[in-house]
């Protein structure tokens, strides 16, 4: 029987019932997520335990688990199991002899040494080995036993899901950082988030930024926050129409290989964008989200939930497409996407169903490349597998998707918005279909949503450097 079962029983023993030299043993094997939890938990950040650079170079070359959540396993036997619930810890004695590295499994075993029935207390011997039988801790412990009989149900703990949102980032900001740092336009950043993004963009040699704005406003912001913006080029444009305009016309002149959202409105950079018929590709123009979701085993692109409103059908194949060659550059040979409604099934009164049957053929026809598309689908179908399982769905994109693509911008903006705010998800985004990314943040979004994004821009820019778009 599993352990987190229901119907598992816990029943104590009392001190008339304990004798010396019985024992008791739990196995356990640390995981990443264990040693994450527990420094939540406990708040010991000790950089031996999370900090993979620093541990590389300590004393044990490599993270290690916390001594204490080691020795928590020996009160888990005895509150447990034995003597079980009703136990009191009086004392515990612990003596760390070799560290526990993630993957060890830990056999812990107490021993009775002694009793004493005055106080009707009990003395264990405690012994932790490794898998390879080496002692990892070794103490002793004294509990008061149960007075009464106790039996009844293992109660469930809580699931713990960690997500850490700054490793993910360094993660994704590691996956490329053996390339150069490229030029980008920062477009009006007069606010302090845009500052901070580009100057952490630019820390972690993401971008070369360039800032267009009007100067005595960033200059002033900057001193208000206490910015360093002087190791970049400041080009002064009186408002944000003028910036946008600059911006692009540097771009369309080879000056440019990607841009950046400062603190403008979208539909003012869009406009310059499009308005620059240079700048345009065989493909419309689309925005896609990437999204690192706790509950969701890999990152999940969304399209598109900020430039297109209401798209067509043959507007919804360049968003499509757009999403697969995002896919492709980052490393997903054959992405999984699901065009979403509101149900599986094709209905002439719902019009998404009818595009997402199209978008489908047009994929076995050749309108569309490089992936696997199935719909429509709801969304839970085509993220869990125990939906798509009840429903009886047979796809090789259900469950699993890695794009999806939304009816129209408010469903999208609305889905998007719900897994950063309710989901806790980290999301970064970027616009495809021109000649040169651009990383189109959100006003409210984060210092490292931004810097996220700009990463996004500088994969895609290097791509295209081999890979005229």
């Amino acid at each position: 029987m599993q352990a987190d079962s229901p119907l598992e029983m816990l029943e104590n023993k009392l001190f008339h019932e304990i004798s010396l030299g019985e024992n008791a043993c739990l196995v356990r094997t640390l995981k990443l997520s264990d040693i994450a939890a527990f420094a939540a938990v406990s708040g010991d950040t000790n950089p031996a335990h999370l900090d993979v650079e620093f541990a590389r170079h300590s004393l044990f070359h490599g993270v290690i688990g916390h001594g204490m959540w080691t020795g928590s396993l020996i009160s888990t036997v005895l509150g447990t199991q034995f003597p079980g619930p009703g136990s009191i810890y009086l004392d515990q004695s612990l003596h760390f002899k070799r560290p526990v590295k993630v993957g060890d499994t830990l056999t812990v075993l107490i021993t009775v040494k002694s009793k004493n029935a005055a106080r009707h207390s009990v003395n264990f011997d405690c012994v932790i080995t490794n898998q390879k039988g080496e002692q990892v801790v070794v103490g002793e412990a004294s509990v008061l036993a149960p007075t009464e009989k106790v039996k009844r149900p293992r109660i469930l703990t809580p699931e713990i899901h960690v997500f850490d949102p700054n490793q993910r980032l360094a993660d994704f900001i590691g996956s490329a950082s053996g390339l150069a740092p490229v030029t980008c336009g920062v477009v009006h950043p007069c606010d302090e988030l845009s500052l901070r993004g580009l100057i952490e963009a630019a820390e972690h040699n993401i971008i070369v930024p360039l800032l267009l704005g009007p100067e005595s406003k960033i200059l002033s912001l900057a001193e208000q926050f206490n910015l360093d913006i002087k190791p970049f080029k400041l080009i002064a444009v009186p408002h944000s129409h003028a910036a946008a305009d600059m911006a692009v016309e540097m771009v369309a002149t080879g000056q440019l290989e990607s841009l950046m959202k400062g603190s403008l409105h979208t539909d003012e950079m869009m406009h310059a964008v499009v308005a620059r018929h240079e700048l345009r590709t065989k493909h419309r123009l689309s925005h896609v989200f990437r999204f690192d979701v706790p509950l969701y085993d890999k990152p999940l692109f969304i399209s598109d939930a900020a430039l297109n409103i209401q798209p067509t059908l043959m507007e919804k194949v360049d968003i499509v497409q757009n999403a697969i060659n995002l896919t492709h550059i980052l490393g997903v040979a054959q992405p999984k996407v699901a065009i979403l409604s509101a149900i599986e099934t094709v209905r002439p009164d719902i019009p998404s169903t009818l595009d997402a049957a199209a978008l489908c053929k047009m994929l076995d026809r050749g309108q569309i490349t490089g992936a696997l598309l199935d719909g429509p689908l709801a969304f839970d179908n085509a993220i869990s597998k125990a939906s798509m399982k009840v429903k009886q769905i047979e796809s090789s994109v259900a469950g699993q998707a890695d794009i999806l693509i939304v009816p129209d911008l408010v469903s999208g903006n609305m889905l998007a918005k719900q897994l950063e705010y309710f989901a806790g998800a980290m999301a970064c985004g970027i616009v495809l279909g021109s000649k040169c990314p651009i990383a189109l943040t959100s006003r409210s979004d984060s210092v490292s949503a931004r810097v996220a994004s700009a990463q996004l821009a500088k994969i895609v820019a290097h791509h295209y450097r081999e890979h005229k778009p």
